[in-house]
């Protein structure tokens, strides 16, 4: 059984069925790319973010502070904040 019309044509059987393949090939190597790049990034470490306060001594009313912060933020004894 034959398509009838003017798809049946073998020239734009076939120009579809190339445009099929290189439809299906496109994704295929973009997702593959995709994939590799994502390997890439989780094989390198991260970089390390430089942050102001790295440059420039703390008083030692700000480290007391800080220490302050972050002693409450540490888990105690059941595992909870204080």
């Amino acid at each position: 059984m034959s398509v009838p019309g003017q798809f049946s044509d073998p020239r734009v059987i076939t120009l579809f069925g190339l445009l099929a393949v290189s439809t299906v090939v496109w994704l295929s190597l973009g997702l593959r790319a995709r994939a590799r790049d994502r390997r890439d990034r989780a094989r390198t470490p991260l970089e390390r973010v430089w942050h102001p306060q790295e440059s420039i001594p703390l008083t030692p009313a700000e480290e007391h502070a800080f220490g302050q912060v972050v002693s409450r933020l540490s888990p105690g004894p059941a595992g909870r904040l204080r």
